[in-house]
């Protein structure tokens, strides 16, 4: 690396700010690129459930799930559907999808190399947050997975197996003990594991602008356009965007959904979908739950924020210029409202959102050099943990540009395993 190296951080999510700053850390300056503002409700980092959770190391695709797609299909209001419509063009990720989860020694080891990922996430974050004075965004008051019985607890044998296989402690509480925990939460949930290791985002839009603003302070420079390629010579030159030319030495591609269009002009064809997710929001909240929850029904987020109540979930795959369906958003409030009998909130303030996730068929994220210009890192396709891998990504990135001792093992996240 030059002494004068200048990185073009393409996305400023949550990925591409934590990069910034792990960069920054190194003495080395840096470009954010995004045609839109940080923080802004076009990112998924804007709408996420807010877990971070080492908790979150089973993929979604696991042993048996094949004989669910019918069902997939069939049902639009599923907690995962698949659009008719895009299955056509979807199909080729679909069967990587389902082959990835298809034994258990396969979900095993993806697992095992989202705990790497995963473990400290709680801990990067509150370090991260409190070096740049926004710990009040970062809250540790663990995390709650909720079931109506032990029995269906057990159902999910394998997922809390593997968590515990790869170090991942909780705490199970049932009855009353759990009704003094969150007296919130209905009496039809009568056992949880509480992961006491958890935290959360209060604020996950207001959290990313904050971290792009203190990298503006550190010296940062933010250019608002849309990249749409790379000047290369002997090594790259510049990264092109809507307003011209951005000069570098190195870049980073952590667009989202949108990075895989970027990779494949250096080489890469990476197997990328945008995985789309809802959310619904109530503000002014009473009666809702004190800490996140995640009940079993739904598998829905339930995170307390600044001034509201966010119910993420859902997964519809399907082509990014799809339609929302709306009702997607209204089925996370229902299940909400069953969740927490008194929660009480004025409908006309209720507000829904769709957003892209960018995520690979095997479940892990894309990490490494592009194959046509070593000088460009890959850093995207996180699906559902984004938000709780954004700090050991970045800290990996930097690596990779500063040669330094790398945080992760190279290879589950290389872009070469697609081939």
């Amino acid at each position: 690396m030059p002494q004068t190296a200048h990185v073009a951080v393409i996305g400023a999510g949550i990925v591409g700010a934590a990069t910034a700053h792990a960069l920054l850390d190194k003495g080395v300056r840096v470009t954010l690129i995004d045609p839109a503002r940080a923080g802004d409700a076009q990112a998924a980092s804007y709408g996420n459930g807010a877990f971070i959770s080492p908790a979150s190391i089973i993929p979604m695709s696991m042993p048996g799930l094949w004989r669910n797609v019918p069902r997939y299909l069939l049902d639009p209001m599923g907690p995962l559907t698949i659009r008719w419509a895009s299955l056509p063009r979807l199909l080729p990720w679909l069967v990587r999808f389902l082959a990835a989860g298809a034994t258990e020694q396969r979900v095993t080891k993806t697992a095992a190399t989202l705990w790497a990922l995963l473990h400290d996430g709680p801990a990067r974050h509150s370090a991260l947050a409190a070096r740049h004075g926004l710990s009040d965004y970062i809250r540790t008051d663990g995390l709650l997975y909720a079931y109506p019985d032990r029995a269906a607890f057990t159902a999910e044998s394998l997922a809390w197996r593997l968590r515990r296989a790869n170090g991942l402690q909780w705490r199970e509480v049932e009855g009353d003990a759990l009704r003094a925990f969150e007296p919130a939460l209905s009496p039809h949930y009568a056992f949880a594991a509480v992961v006491e290791e958890g935290a959360h985002c209060t604020d996950p839009g207001a959290y990313v602008a904050a971290l792009v603003a203190a990298a503006e302070g550190r010296g940062a420079q933010f250019v608002q356009a849309r990249a749409t390629g790379f000047v290369r010579g002997s090594g790259l030159q510049a990264v092109e965007t809507t307003v011209g030319p951005v000069a570098c030495t190195h870049a980073v591609i952590a667009a989202g959904y949108q990075s895989a269009a970027l990779a494949r002009q250096l080489g890469d064809r990476i197997p990328l979908v945008s995985e789309r997710g809802y959310h619904v929001e109530v503000p002014h909240a009473r009666g809702g739950p004190t800490r996140p929850v995640m009940p079993s029904e739904g598998k829905m987020a339930n995170t307390p924020l600044t001034g509201r109540l966010r119910a993420a979930g859902q997964v519809e795959i399907a082509v990014p210029t799809a339609a929302p369906n709306w009702k997607r958003a209204d089925i996370l409030l229902k299940n909400m409202q069953i969740a927490y009998p008194q929660l009480r909130f004025e409908p006309t303030e209720v507000t829904r959102w769709l957003g892209h996730r960018p995520s690979t068929p095997d479940g892990l994220p894309v990490i490494g050099p592009a194959r046509g210009c070593v000088q460009v890192i890959h850093a995207f396709g996180h699906g559902h943990v984004g938000l709780a891998a954004a700090p050991v990504t970045a800290a990996q990135v930097a690596a990779l540009i500063t040669a330094s001792p790398l945080p992760l093992a190279a290879q589950p996240f290389s872009p070469t395993r697609f081939r």
